[in-house]
């Protein structure tokens, strides 16, 4: 049986930031993997759990970072903030849109 380290990227900051960021952007419904048919639905709750949880990091290492890692993690909470706002409005437009066919008379 092979050793799992030798597969394992090393445990660092910039590996669990980007593990997060990667988690939340999955969960946006940003990142796919299979068949279009096969995408999972997009769970903003658990989205916005990832988000904390890297806003909570950033909180807990204030000025305990080096400037990249600093720059890493800010950049990476912007970008993943801003996406779930378009996310979020993305999804409020599509459940106003009515369906096709729909002429928009209720009980006609």
């Amino acid at each position: 049986m092979s050793d799992p380290s030798s597969y394992l990227p090393p445990a660092t900051f910039e590996f669990l930031v980007l593990s997060t960021k990667m988690q939340a952007e999955m969960y946006l419904g940003l990142v796919h993997f299979g068949e279009d048919k096969d995408r999972p639905e997009q769970d903003f709750h658990a989205a916005r759990h990832a988000i904390d949880l890297l806003a909570m990091l950033q909180d807990k290492t204030r000025n305990n970072l080096t400037s990249d890692e600093q720059r890493l993690i800010e950049n990476s909470l912007t970008e993943l903030r801003f996406r779930y706002v378009q996310a979020m409005e993305a999804r409020k437009s599509a459940e106003a849109e009515p369906a096709p066919g729909d002429t928009g008379t209720a009980g006609a």
